[in-house]
């Protein structure tokens, strides 16, 4: 069965207008996009229709490829400030000079919808409240809407990047799963994946997983966006895989739109968070 991201995020970006339209103040996202690199430009498009599908403001701030550290800096600080401003996004990858870590924590954890600061990612680890990557909290919805149980089940993800396989394992782990994380250096990948009852690919490589890789009636998760003659194509050898998988995401219209429809969820949990703050600050 194909896991539908695009029908799924559909419904989730209608609900999150609803509750959007409720609300007693607008919300607002502050994009930051340094540079013009082709992929990031068209993710950060898509973001912005999302939000607008969706009733969000966006404050799009869009810096050229020599931007310095001090002006995105500049920008984060002036939005941490701003109370009208409920999330700070910095379209990822940056250019090479700047400091990727310095930049993302300098964003108030309270207002990081990617989920990506060390205070997220640390309340993320001790099963505390917090902001979640998009992406993984996408992946685990889509599992949700389609009643796809993972306790006890022998999960896989092929990849430990912090935004996408480092959070997905710990929240698969969350969902009692039993968790193996695999990455380039991996030796016996092809093993371990025939055993997965729950295979997660986000290794940046079309159509890396094959059929001979898979578990008959395995669930099959295709986080890859690659570009091959034109086409879209995912890490999973999706025409081959679908075959022998019980569940399998496409690609594109499977975990990119879950991506986004979380992010725009992910606004609403900043704001609750600061109004949470404010309402604190004023009791004492």
């Amino acid at each position: 069965m194909i896991l539908d991201g695009k029908k799924t995020s559909e419904m989730i970006v209608k609900r999150v207008a609803e509750e959007v339209s409720k609300l007693p103040e607008p919300l607002a996202l502050a994009i930051i996009l340094v540079g013009k690199d082709p992929a990031s430009q068209v993710y950060v498009r898509n973001k912005i229709k999302a939000c607008n599908d969706a009733g969000i403001g966006v404050r799009d701030y869009y810096l050229s490829e020599n931007a310095t550290q001090k002006e995105v800096l500049q920008i984060i600080e002036d939005c941490n400030r701003d109370d009208s401003v409920n999330g700070i996004l910095v379209q990822l990858p940056l250019p090479s000079h700047l400091e990727q870590d310095l930049i993302i924590n300098a964003i108030d954890p309270k207002k990081d919808v990617d989920g990506l600061t060390i205070i997220n990612q640390g309340r993320l680890f001790n099963g505390m409240e917090a902001i979640l990557p998009a992406t993984p909290k996408g992946v685990i919805t889509l599992l949700q809407r389609y009643f796809i149980d993972l306790s006890g089940k022998n999960a896989l993800v092929i990849g430990r990047s912090n935004l996408v396989g480092k959070p997905l394992a710990l929240l698969l782990l969350q969902k009692n799963a039993t968790v193996t994380v695999a990455h380039s250096r991996t030796t016996n990948l092809k093993e371990l994946a025939r055993k997965a009852d729950i295979l997660v690919a986000a290794v940046g490589k079309p159509k890396f997983i094959t059929a001979d890789m898979v578990k008959k009636e395995a669930v099959v998760i295709d986080v890859g966006i690659n570009k091959v003659e034109g086409k879209i194509v995912g890490d999973v050898d999706f025409a081959a895989v679908k075959e022998i998988a019980s569940y399998i995401t496409p690609v594109p219209r499977g975990v990119g739109p879950m991506t986004i429809a979380s992010l725009l969820e992910n606004v609403i949990c900043c704001y609750r968070m600061q109004v949470k703050g404010r309402e604190m600050r004023n009791l004492l």
